[in-house]
């Protein structure tokens, strides 16, 4: 397993039975691999929300919006629709080939996490990106998502769009359970 996804079910056990996915089908269809600690992340909670702050996109969720495949679309026409109309761009997704794909929502502003997806770049070696909820502020963090969620909720890594991060209790709501 994963140090990362190993340390987080150290800090908040997980609730359920692990369900793996048919990870080969979703990257298919996103066009590009996932990182492992990610798939090993969604196999061993599900989708769901953190500390009631950031809520795992999955795939396969019946509601939509936190549907990794379906926000994937819906974050690549908005992103484009904003820059389109001289939002600013981050600089490294003016790579050639970059992308953000979104790996979480935050609850309470909009606030979605990304991946930033280089070409050629291994997907474990992909950085964090978060963009602000209704503005053009973006936080990189450059650890892998697992390393992100685990250092913001222990309160390891400050985020300044995440600040109400760290809680004194930890939870976590599956989809499953909630939606």
């Amino acid at each position: 397993m994963n140090a990362s996804v190993a340390r987080l079910t150290e800090i908040l056990p997980p609730s359920a039975t692990p369900q793996p996915r048919d990870w080969e089908a979703v990257e298919r269809e996103l066009g590009t691999p996932l990182p492992s600690d990610y798939k090993q992340l969604v196999d061993t909670y599900g989708g769901g929300v953190f500390d009631e702050t950031i809520w795992l996109l999955e795939p396969g969720c019946p509601d939509e919006n936190y549907d990794l495949l379906a926000a994937s679309k819906e974050r690549e026409e908005v992103l484009g629709e904003l820059w389109g109309t001289g939002e600013p761009k981050p600089v490294e997704l003016q790579e050639e080939g970059a992308r953000a794909l979104p790996w979480g929502y935050g609850e309470r502003s909009g606030e979605f996490l990304y991946w930033l997806v280089r070409p050629g770049q291994d997907p474990d070696s992909w950085t964090v990106m978060i963009n602000e909820g209704r503005g053009p502020e973006w936080e990189r963090h450059p650890m892998s998502c697992t390393q992100f969620l685990v250092s913001v909720l222990t309160g390891e890594t400050d985020s300044g769009i995440f600040c109400e991060l760290p809680v004194e209790t930890h939870s976590f709501d599956r989809n499953a359970d909630i939606l």
